[in-house]
C-alpha cells in the first residue's frame, strides 16, 4: 500500500511539473491512458504464454514493453514526437487502429484514445511518470488487484484538492452489496453508471471464485458483464479495470445511460441483476428526460436511474443500488417513482447508513434491494451503526467490510432488533415516504439541517427557561 500510495504521490508530483498539464482532471486524463497502455501489455504478456499464438492488437512499435519499459529509453523531444506525431505517432495509430484476429479488442483500443489526450509537454517529465508506473506489476500475486486501490488514492487527491463530484464507492460496500444480491454464473449483470467498474469487478471475483470451475464456465463469465459509462476517465478507468479482472473483451461501453430510448427496453435488453451507485445532483443532457414517461419526467439523475433500472430488469431480476435521502421522500415526481417502484419491484431492504460513510461528502444514503415482478408488502430497514467509539468515518478511518458481519449473519434470519425494524406498505406515510426512522433506536436523531439547529436550539433555550423558572421559585421559597 506504502509503495502504492508513493507512486501516486510522485506522479501527480512529476505532472505538476509540467506545462501542458492545467488541474486535475487532465492529469486524472494523462494517468488514464498511460495505466491502459501499462496493463493491457502486462494483460498480453500473460496471454502469450497461456495461449498458443496470442497477438496483441497493439503493434509492435507501440506496444508499452517496446517503448516505455526501459527507464534509460526515448525521451525528451523524441519521446514527444512518438506519442504526438500527426500521421504515425502513437495516438495517430492507436486512433485508427485495426486487428482482423481480435476486432472487438482493437474497436475498445480506439474508444480509448479517441477519447483521450496527451497533455505532457515535456518528454523528460513524461519519462519520469512513464518509469514511476513501470513500479506496477499487473502479472505479480501482489498487485494483480491493486487498480482498485490506486484509483482510490487518485479519487483522494482529487477530493483534497477541494474537486467535487467524484466520489467513489467505498470497497466495503461494492463487496456487501455483491454479496447480498447474490449474482450467479450465466446471469446478465448490469451496471448503468459504471465509474470505474467497482460493483462489475466485485461480481467478477464473486462468481469466479465461487462458481466458475472449468473454462466453459469462464467463458460464460466472460459474456455476462456489462458496463456503461459518461464520463471519458472513468470510462478508461473501468475498461482498464475490467481488462485487469480478466475479461479479453469487455462488454463495456460509453455511453450516457439516460439517452436509453426508455420504450425500446425489451426482453433483448434486460438483465437479470443491477449493481450501481447512480450519480446524484448531477447535471443531464437536454431533453434527456423526455425519454421517459410524462410523469416520471425531471431534471434529477439518481430519480431517473430508478426508473431506467426497473425497465431493465427482467421479471424475477434483482437489483442493488445506494440512494441519498433526497431520492426515498418528496413528493410529486419523488412519489410517483415510489409508487412504481414498491408496486412492481418487492422492495424488501433498506440500509441506512452514517452521514459520513461516503467522506467528505456528508449525504445520508441508503442502500435499497428489491426484485422485479411482485408488488411490495413489506419492507425490512436496518441501520447500520458506526464502530463503538468512532464519530464518523474519514479517510484515514473508512466503513471496513466486517462491520457488516453482523448485517450478513441477520439477513437470511430476519428479526426485529434495536437496529433492525420491518413496516408494511400499508402503514408508510403518505405519499410512500420511505425516510422511516428506527423506532427501536435508544439514541435519539438528530435533523443537521439548518432548520433542525434552529429547531433544537429553541428546544433548548426552552428547557434553560424553564430550568431559571424552577430555580428562581426554589429560592424564593427557601
Amino acid at each position: 500500500m506504502n509503495n502504492i500510495s508513493a507512486i501516486i504521490k510522485n506522479v501527480r508530483n512529476i505532472m505538476r511539473q509540467d506545462r501542458g498539464v492545467s488541474g486535475d482532471a487532465q492529469r486524472l486524463e494523462q494517468l488514464g491512458w498511460l495505466l491502459f497502455l501499462k496493463i493491457l501489455n502486462d494483460k498480453d504478456k500473460e496471454l502469450e504464454l497461456l495461449r498458443d499464438r496470442y497477438r496483441s492488437v497493439i503493434p509492435d512499435k507501440f506496444q508499452w514493453r517496446n517503448w516505455a519499459s526501459d527507464p534509460e529509453g526515448m525521451t525528451g523531444e523524441e519521446l514527444i514526437l512518438f506519442i504526438d506525431h500527426p500521421t504515425d505517432g502513437l495516438f495517430a495509430t492507436l486512433k485508427k487502429l485495426r486487428a482482423p484476429q481480435a476486432p472487438q479488442r482493437a474497436a475498445l483500443v480506439r474508444e480509448v484514445f479517441d477519447g483521450s489526450n496527451n497533455y505532457m509537454k515535456s518528454g523528460y517529465e513524461l519519462r519520469k511518470v512513464i518509469n514511476q508506473l513501470n513500479g506496477f506489476d499487473f502479472n505479480s500475486s501482489e498487485d494483480r488487484h491493486v487498480f482498485g486501490t490506486v484509483y482510490e488514492s487518485i479519487l483522494v487527491e482529487l477530493r483534497d484538492a477541494g474537486n467535487k463530484g467524484e466520489y467513489y464507492t467505498p470497497r466495503a460496500i461494492t463487496r456487501f452489496m455483491t454479496r447480498m444480491i447474490a449474482p450467479r454464473l450465466g446471469e446478465r449483470i448490469l451496471d448503468p453508471a459504471a465509474g470505474t467498474g467497482g460493483f462489475l469487478s466485485a461480481a467478477i471475483d464473486l462468481v469466479r471464485d465461487t462458481q466458475v470451475r472449468t473454462l466453459d464456465d469462464e467463458a460464460i463469465l466472460q459474456k455476462s458483464i456489462v458496463g456503461w459509462e459518461l464520463k471519458p476517465v472513468s470510462y478508461v478507468l473501468g475498461l482498464t479495470n475490467l481488462i485487469l479482472h480478466g475479461l479479453d473483451v469487455p462488454d463495456w461501453h460509453y455511453v450516457d445511460s439516460l439517452k436509453t430510448e426508455y420504450n425500446s427496453i425489451g426482453p433483448k435488453q434486460q438483465v437479470d441483476v443491477i449493481l450501481a451507485n447512480p450519480p446524484f445532483g448531477a447535471s443531464i443532457a437536454d431533453g434527456v428526460e423526455t425519454n421517459f414517461p410524462q410523469s416520471f419526467r425531471c431534471r434529477e439523475s439518481a430519480d431517473l436511474f430508478v426508473i431506467l433500472m426497473i425497465q431493465l430488469l427482467k421479471p424475477g431480476g434483482r437489483c442493488a443500488i445506494v440512494l441519498p435521502d433526497g431520492c426515498i421522500t418528496g413528493d410529486g415526481y419523488k412519489e410517483r417513482i415510489r409508487e412504481k417502484l414498491l408496486t412492481d419491484c418487492n422492495l424488501h431492504t433498506v440500509i441506512r447508513l452514517p452521514q459520513s460513510t461516503f467522506h467528505p461528502a456528508t449525504v445520508s444514503t441508503n442502500l435499497l434491494f428489491f426484485e422485479k415482478g411482485t408488488p411490495t408488502k413489506d419492507i425490512w430497514f436496518y441501520e447500520h451503526q458506526l464502530p463503538e467509539g468512532q464519530k464518523s468515518y474519514s479517510k484515514t478511518k473508512p466503513i471496513q467490510f466486517d462491520e457488516f458481519e453482523p448485517m450478513i449473519a441477520w439477513w437470511h434470519k430476519r428479526k426485529e432488533t434495536q437496529v433492525a425494524w420491518r413496516v408494511r406498505v400499508d402503514d408508510l406515510k403518505r405519499g410512500f415516504d420511505l425516510d422511516v426512522k428506527n423506532p427501536n433506536s435508544s439514541v435519539e436523531e438528530r435533523d443537521h439541517t439548518v432548520g433542525g439547529l434552529l429547531n433544537q436550539l429553541a428546544e433548548r433555550q426552552q428547557k434553560i427557561e424553564l430550568l431559571v423558572t424552577q430555580l428562581k421559585a426554589a429560592l424564593r421559597v427557601s
